[in-house]
């Protein structure tokens, strides 16, 4: 069932407090603010979500999932392109003041396509994962969706980085669907685990890179497998500090109280709203969307060479 779109979801930033009835009239009261937006295909994105909380509280957040379409990884970069220009041509008119793909997939095939097409600032996880890993290793493993890995997205922008740095990259098909249903803690989810990171190991990295949003929800398993001594590398908490420093330099970071986050779907609302409970504390309240359609566009040169 489709909600009605003027609805603002339940924020997960909020609490029961004294002051919750008197934040919840001034934000229903307050002009329409521009928001961030923020674009998965699942409930990957909530990490970067967490994160823009965290660092940016008064920021207003816009969040679409494309769970119609999910996953990306295993989509054509014509694919992820197309789905990309459909999401942004939405979310354009809907107030947001910039966009993060909060997708590796969608940050490794379709960010340099679409950023000179929409007048605002987009943001990918591409280049501020592996700046990070860069400044934390030389051994460098990524693990990423077939589509990402295939890519070499991270290869390409840690080399540029450092000419020295060796990495790996291992595709991992099963991770997304494990998490969006859930099975983070299965015994088959560790065995998956082992079995995507067995090469990585061999090769004695020092550190891994979570080379798709979804991933640092399996990070206890992962430090069930790795020694202590592995850094870790989430590009979501990356990507908001850039993010942070790309709205100061434009001087529209937000200073009023955040609006409620509003929470969007391609697929099923009530699917979603359960999925997101584990990653937010609580049940957000989704509107099911329908993109607009975008007519299709070749792809550039430079985009299949």
């Amino acid at each position: 069932m489709q909600n009605d779109l003027s609805s603002l979801s339940p924020d997960p930033r909020d609490r029961p407090t004294a002051s919750e009835d008197a934040r919840s009239a001034f934000a229903g009261a307050a002009p329409e603010r521009a928001k961030i937006g923020i674009f998965d295909s699942g409930v990957g994105g909530l990490t970067v979500l967490r994160e823009l909380y965290r660092q940016l509280p008064h920021e207003s957040i816009l969040y679409f999932a494309d769970t119609a379409r999910l996953p990306y990884g295993n989509r054509s970069q014509a694919e992820i392109i197309q789905f990309v220009r459909e999401i942004l041509h939405w979310m354009v008119p809907q107030g947001i003041k910039m966009a993060i793909m909060a997708c590796n997939t969608s940050s490794a095939l379709a960010l340099d396509v679409v950023r000179s097409e929409f007048d605002l600032p987009i943001l990918g996880l591409i280049l501020p994962g592996a700046r990070a890993a860069v400044s934390r290793g030389r051994r460098i493993g990524a693990i990423a969706t077939p589509a990402t890995a295939a890519s070499n997205a991270y290869r390409r922008a840690i080399r540029e980085m450092n000419p020295d740095a060796r990495v790996w990259q291992v595709g991992c098909p099963e991770f997304v669907p494990l998490i969006e249903r859930n099975r983070i803690h299965d015994p088959y989810t560790v065995e998956v685990a082992r079995e995507y990171l067995a090469p990585l190991q061999e090769q004695q990295i020092d550190t891994l890179v979570y080379g798709c949003t979804h991933y640092p929800l399996l990070a206890p398993v992962f430090k069930t497998i790795l020694p202590p001594s592995v850094a870790l590398i989430d590009p979501a908490v990356h990507v908001v500090t850039a993010a942070a420093q790309e709205l100061e330099m434009l001087g529209i970071r937000e200073t009023l109280p955040a609006l409620p986050t509003r929470f969007c779907v391609s697929g099923s609302p009530e699917e979603f709203a359960r999925r997101a409970v584990p990653w937010l504390g609580c049940t957000p309240l989704v509107e099911k969307i329908c993109l607009p359609t975008v007519e299709q566009q070749p792809l550039p040169v430079e985009a299949v060479e």
